[in-house]
């Protein structure tokens, strides 16, 4: 069971959220956010995700969102930001700090559970990706041009850890690849669009759903690709499908609009906290991406990746 920390200064809103969790989760309350802070600061590594109040006295959620961010021990807890103030203008504060998942009160217990889930699978994936690829380092400095094939969950599970393992921050390399390969077997070769897919994960049948279109004989030899061209500063990686494509534009910053949705994510997070940048070619069925693997006073480059 994970463990989460719930925020919030009014204590209906602690009950309710803890009547709705109860049972699938381990509980801890917090009042507001220095009580929140404090709670994490003694215990860095005991919670996988926080539920953050936005308006609340002493310290408010955006505070606390931007101090998690700003700390190392923090940056890959995920945290679901909840508050009355459901404007664009809020919730794109709230993103651009760093609150990839957003509730606007009220909200249903089914809204709730579903983002939390989502939440907590993220997190579990990026630590899982990199737990993969740790022990490939040698044999991978070693690799200068290949191209792989891959057409199932476990394909991209394993592709995109061992891969991000030839560049400076695997964790968050890993993740980007996931998502971008993700969604070249999900939307393009299987053809799961963007409603479909919300529908499948209320209704935890998203990779029951995968699973079955992979086994139906028609597709047996639908796969994607991914290219890899290293030389001594770049890394160029190419990732191709066989579908039609898709509106990539409205997928490469998080729409407000979808703010709420347990989906629609991925793209996003590759772009802004894997890559500097992302290129989709064409209808969007091919994307390519370059990773700066030392800087230009020599050393390993950590910060900024270019197309």
């Amino acid at each position: 069971m994970a463990k989460l920390l719930v925020v919030d200064d009014e204590p209906i809103n602690l009950e309710i959220i803890g009547h709705c969790l109860e049972g699938e989760h381990q509980l801890a309350f917090a009042e507001d956010g220095l009580e929140a802070w404090s709670m994490l600061e003694a215990a860095p590594q005991a919670y996988d995700g926080v539920i953050l109040d936005r308006m609340m006295p002493r310290m408010d959620g955006m505070e606390v969102l931007r101090r998690l961010k700003a700390d190392p021990r923090f940056r890959d807890l995920p945290v679901i930001m909840q508050s009355a103030a459901g404007g664009s203008e809020q919730i794109a504060e709230g993103l651009a700090a760093g609150a990839w998942y957003y509730l606007a009160k009220p909200y249903s217990p089914k809204a709730l559970r579903s983002i939390v889930n989502a939440a907590l699978d993220d997190r579990r994936t990026r630590k899982d990706l990199v737990r993969i690829g740790d022990r490939l380092q040698t044999t991978l400095n070693l690799i200068d041009q290949a191209r792989f094939r891959f057409r199932t969950l476990k394909d991209i599970q394993v592709l995109s850890s061992t891969l991000a393992q030839m560049c400076p921050n695997p964790e968050t390399v890993a993740m980007g690849l996931s998502e971008l390969m993700l969604n070249a077997v999900e939307h393009g070769n299987l053809g799961i669009d963007y409603a479909e897919k919300g529908r499948l994960i209320d209704e935890g049948r998203w990779q029951e759903e995968i699973e079955r279109r992979l086994a139906d004989p028609a597709r047996a030899g639908l796969y994607a690709v991914i290219e890899l061209q290293r030389n001594a500063d770049y890394l160029d990686l190419t990732i191709r499908d066989r579908g039609s494509g898709f509106d990539w534009r409205r997928y490469l910053d998080l729409d407000p609009e979808r703010a709420f949705d347990s989906h629609g994510r991925g793209i996003a997070m590759a772009r802004h906290l894997a890559f500097a940048d992302l290129e989709y070619l064409g209808a969007g069925n091919e994307v390519r991406v370059r990773l700066r693997l030392t800087d230009p006073n020599g050393g390993t480059a950590h910060d900024d990746a270019q197309v």
